[in-house]
């Protein structure tokens, strides 16, 4: 089997090594060079753990190489990306699926197997992409095989969730379902699940619209109870003891790719019907604004205040920045008069954003502001970085620090609400609790 994939992102990629290394002949296609060259001189362009091993591994056995254009092959999967559109409902930019799509079709032949694994809005496959196909004259289900099977990894677990994840195979007819899976069977060991195309696409859209809708149930609360002077995070945690009970932790937003995203291509689908959904979004679009509060109450009486901000990340152990409600907390920031805002992130380059070191970040600042969960930021010794500090305050939004490990006064969302009342002098000077 020869497999050329369409886009070579943060899906594509460990999509196309994991058939590489699995003996499939694969060419991967992406519209920058540079990228295609690094690739093929074995550097990768993102961060995934045991990416670059496999890169290693694939290049030196020629099962794998990176291309700026499409090939005849047996397979095609397109995994490219669909941002939001900018309109009212912020609905799913099908531009690049079908610029990819169309790419492939000088290319096709009967017999192949076409794959979306870009997330879609419901019915985009029935709609958009089959009568594209059909208009070459091949027929879906008997001369072309047509599929959406959505990707399901997490960030940082790629390698392992490819593997052995569950799969989505959606055809647009049963046989469509069964040649998809048959080509996922090359190294998929969790269940292959065959069904239709649209319920494929909503099955995607509801599995991260799930976790949307409960982090903003969690930050929700966390409003609820800092109006109330009550300990959200001991809250979440006594709820959770209940057998049925699965409160989500809160934090300063919704990042990435598929959670800050998928739930709008419900919304603009069904706006009438979607309410609870959209709530949720514009709970947890709002965070980044009530952070940026909380940073103000803790440093008010200051004059002109540094912040250090610690994570750019919508995730930790990861480099990605898309959509991170670090960086909308980061722009509010850089946005208010009398406000220095200075930015360490150990897994972001700086060609991505402005990063400094640790030192350089906690230099004559007044606040440490933890926006991601990197493991690094949960080992790092604040005691000794406070001695660069001007004032000595931590407002972990992650809730990763382990505030018994510093003498430094830790607040975090579930405390925040004692600042309320704590004169700032005085909070300089006790550990909240």
């Amino acid at each position: 089997m020869k497999l050329c994939t369409i886009g070579l992102g943060y899906i594509g990629l460990p999509t196309s090594l994991m058939f590489a290394k699995h003996g499939v002949d694969v060419v991967g296609v992406d519209i920058h060079p540079e990228i295609i060259s690094n690739l093929n001189s074995g550097r990768l362009h993102i961060e995934e753990p045991g990416l670059d091993e496999v890169l290693e591994e694939v290049i030196t056995s020629n099962k794998f190489r990176a291309a700026l254009s499409p090939e005849h092959a047996d397979v095609f999967i397109i995994a490219v990306p669909t941002p939001n559109k900018k309109d009212m409902h912020q609905s799913c930019d099908l531009t690049h699926v079908m610029d990819a799509t169309s790419n492939i079709l000088p290319f096709i032949k009967k017999g192949n197997v076409i794959i979306i694994e870009s997330t879609i809005a419901p019915r985009s496959m029935d709609d958009h992409i089959r009568p594209m196909i059909e208009r070459t004259g091949l027929t879906i289900g008997k001369d072309i095989f047509l599929v959406h099977c959505p990707e399901r990894v997490l960030p940082g677990r790629i390698l392992e969730e490819l593997v052995h994840n569950n799969r989505i195979v959606g055809g647009i007819t049963e046989t469509c379902s069964y040649k998809g899976s048959l080509v996922y069977k090359t190294f998929v060991q969790g269940e292959i699940i065959q069904t239709d195309a649209k319920t494929a696409e909503m099955s995607k859209l509801m599995e991260n619209t799930f976790r949307d809708v409960n982090i903003a149930l969690a930050n929700e609360l966390t409003k609820v109870c800092f109006e109330l002077d009550i300990n959200v995070l001991d809250v979440i945690s006594m709820a959770n003891k209940h057998p049925r009970v699965n409160i989500h932790q809160p934090g300063p937003g919704v990042g990435g790719h598929c959670l800050a995203v998928d739930p709008y291509f419900v919304v603009a689908k069904s706006p009438e019907y979607a309410k609870i959904i959209k709530l949720a979004r514009d709970t947890n679009v709002s965070m980044p604004y009530y952070i940026v509060n909380c940073v103000r109450m803790m440093l008010e009486g200051i004059r002109k205040p540094k912040v250090a901000v610690f994570g750019l990340a919508y995730k930790g152990n990861v480099d990605d920045i898309r959509e991170s409600p670090a960086i909308d907390v980061v722009n509010i920031l850089m946005g208010m008069e009398n406000m220095d805002v200075a930015l360490h992130d150990p897994h972001v380059q700086s060609g991505k954003m402005p990063v400094v070191s640790v030192e350089d970040a906690v230099n004559d600042a007044d606040l440490i502001l933890v926006l991601t969960d990197h493991d690094e930021f949960k080992r790092m010794d604040y005691d000794k970085l406070s001695n660069l500090m001007s004032n000595k305050l931590i407002l972990d939004t992650r809730n990763c620090i382990d505030a018994t490990k510093t003498e430094i006064p830790v607040a975090n969302l579930g405390n925040i609400y004692q600042y309320k009342t704590m004169s700032m002098k005085k909070a300089r000077n006790k550990a909240i609790i």
